[in-house]
C-alpha cells in the first residue's frame, strides 16, 4: 500500500503547475514547457480546441435562429453579461451566464467571465497599448496608493519579447505617454477619421489621435506562420473564435506551441480549490483540484506553481488556501489579499454626426479603430481627479432604407438604400484608484465595492 501511495503521488507530480489557460496562463505554459519543464495546465472550464471548437465562426447571419440577436428572455436572465458588447447569439457558448456564477453585489461591478480553455482570450477586445513611466510613476507623483516597484525600462524588453510572438499592429507614433512597440503594419484610416485626427492636431498640441495598437496579424512574420496562424481576414467576428488565428489567443498561439514540446498536460474541467502549503518545508508544494463533473478532489504537486486564474479568481484561490501557518489565507499576513480591487471605467461615450466628406464612404471592415492616448495629468496634476483616461474613436457611414409606404413603393425603397451621413463616436476608458473598501472574499465568492 505504501508503494502504491508513493507511485500515485509520483504520477501526480510535475515540474510546474499553471492554474488557468487564458492569456497569462497560456503564456506561462509556453515559457515553462519551452524550458523543458513538464507542466500541468489546469482549467476550470471545458476544453476548447482551436478551429474545431468554434461552432459559429463560419456561420452566416441567416443561419442563426435569431439572426445573431439575443432573445428577450435571454437578456432578462442575464442582465450583467448582456452588457458586454461581445455577448450575442454567436458567442453565448464562451460566456459564463449570470445564473451559472451568480453576482452578489453591494454596488454594481460587472466582471465578465469565460470558463473554458483559452478563457477570455477568445473574447477580448485585443487592444494592446503599452504602459509608460507616467503610469508606473502615478502613485509616487500624486501620493495615492503604493509606488510600483518597477518602471517602464524594466518591462520594455519583455513588452518587445511578447509583441513579436503575439503579433501587434500599430504605428510608431513617438509619444512618451504611450511608448512604441514591435509593430506589424497598422490598420487603415478612413477619410473622416483622418480629418478628425488632423483637426485635433491643429488645435491641441498635447492631444493625439493614433491608430490603436491591436493584437491582429496584419502581415505575418515567420514566427506567426510557425504557430500555424495566418493574416487577419477583417471579418470582425473575432469573439466567435478565429479559425485563421488572425488575432492572438491562447487557443491559437501559446497552448498549441506548448503542446508541440510534448511537455504540457492540459486538464480541463478542473476547478482549483486551494494551494497546498507544506508546513515542514515552508513552501507551497501543490494544488487541490475538484473535478467539475464528478466533484472528486485530487491533489497535484510541483515545485513551481503559477496562479493565472484572472484577477478575481486568483485572489479567491489564495484566500481559500489556509493552513496553520497562514490561517488568513496563503501569504496574507498583512490582510491585504483580496482588497484594493481596481478596474477601469469604460462606460462614458459620445456620438455625433459629421456632414462633410459625403462624396466618400467606407468599404469593407476593420477589427480595430483609432485611439486617443491620455493627455490629462501627464506632466502635472491639472484636474480635480487623479490619473488619466484614454478614448477610442471611430467614424463610418451606413445604408438606410426608407421603410415608410406600402406595396411596390416600399419594395423599391428597401432594395435601393441610401447612404447616411457620417456617424462618429468615442468611448472613454478611465483609471480607477485602488481602495481598501473594494474587496473580494471567498465565502460565497462575493465582491464588495464602495
Amino acid at each position: 500500500m505504501a508503494n502504491f501511495s508513493i507511485d500515485a503521488k509520483k504520477e501526480a507530480t510535475y515540474d510546474a503547475i499553471v492554474i488557468g489557460s487564458g492569456i497569462s496562463g497560456g503564456w506561462a505554459a509556453k515559457e515553462l514547457t519551452g524550458k523543458g519543464l513538464r507542466t500541468l495546465v489546469l482549467e476550470r472550464g471545458r476544453d476548447v480546441r482551436h478551429v474545431t471548437d468554434y461552432p459559429t465562426t463560419m456561420m452566416n447571419p441567416w443561419e442563426f435562429e435569431h439572426r445573431g440577436q439575443l432573445p428577450l428572455e435571454v437578456r432578462r436572465q442575464n442582465p450583467i453579461i448582456s452588457k458586454c458588447y461581445a455577448f450575442y447569439e454567436g458567442t453565448t457558448q464562451f460566456f459564463v451566464k449570470d445564473n451559472e456564477h451568480p453576482y452578489v453585489q453591494e454596488k454594481p461591478f460587472d466582471w465578465i467571465r469565460g470558463y473554458q480553455v483559452g478563457g477570455k482570450s477568445l473574447m477580448w477586445a485585443r487592444q494592446t497599448q503599452r504602459w509608460s513611466d507616467f503610469d508606473f510613476e502615478g502613485p509616487a507623483r500624486d501620493g495615492f496608493a503604493v509606488d510600483w516597484p518597477v518602471r517602464y525600462k524594466d518591462l520594455a524588453p519583455w513588452y518587445s519579447y511578447v509583441e513579436k510572438f503575439a503579433g501587434i499592429s500599430g504605428n510608431k507614433d513617438g509619444l512618451p505617454e504611450l511608448p512604441d512597440g514591435e509593430f506589424l503594419p497598422p490598420h487603415e484610416w478612413n477619410c473622416a477619421e483622418t480629418y478628425f485626427r488632423d483637426k485635433v492636431a491643429s488645435m491641441y498640441k498635447d492631444r493625439h489621435v493614433i491608430m490603436g495598437r491591436a493584437a491582429h496579424i496584419t502581415q505575418p512574420n515567420a514566427i506567426h506562420t510557425q504557430q500555424g496562424r495566418a493574416q487577419c481576414q477583417h471579418r470582425t467576428i473575432c469573439e466567435r473564435g478565429c479559425p485563421f488565428g488572425g488575432y492572438f489567443s491562447s487557443n491559437s498561439s501559446t497552448l498549441p506551441w506548448a503542446a508541440k514540446t510534448g511537455k504540457m498536460t492540459l486538464r480541463a474541467n478542473s476547478v482549483v480549490h486551494s494551494i497546498i502549503y507544506d508546513e515542514a518545508k515552508g513552501k507551497a508544494t501543490g494544488v487541490r483540484v475538484i473535478d467539475a463533473g464528478t466533484k472528486e478532489m485530487t491533489e497535484f504537486y510541483a515545485k513551481i506553481i503559477f496562479v493565472n486564474a484572472a484577477a478575481l479568481n486568483t485572489n479567491l484561490i489564495l484566500l481559500n488556501s489556509t493552513s496553520r501557518r497562514f490561517p488568513n489565507s496563503l501569504g496574507n499576513d498583512s490582510g491585504v489579499l483580496g482588497r484594493y480591487v481596481a478596474f477601469h471605467n469604460y462606460r462614458a461615450g459620445v456620438s455625433a454626426e459629421y456632414d462633410g466628406h459625403l462624396e466618400s464612404t467606407t468599404e469593407g471592415r476593420r477589427p480595430n479603430s483609432p485611439y486617443i492616448p491620455r493627455f490629462r495629468n501627464v506632466y502635472k496634476q491639472e484636474t480635480g481627479f487623479l490619473r488619466g483616461y484614454a478614448a477610442g474613436f471611430n467614424a463610418g457611414r451606413i445604408s438606410r432604407s426608407d421603410q415608410s409606404g406600402l406595396g411596390a413603393d416600399l419594395k423599391q425603397s428597401l432594395i435601393n438604400p441610401r447612404m447616411s451621413g457620417w456617424r462618429v463616436g468615442s468611448h472613454m476608458m478611465g483609471e480607477t484608484i485602488p481602495k481598501q473598501s473594494n474587496y473580494v472574499h471567498s465565502e460565497g465568492q462575493q465582491l464588495c465595492c464602495a
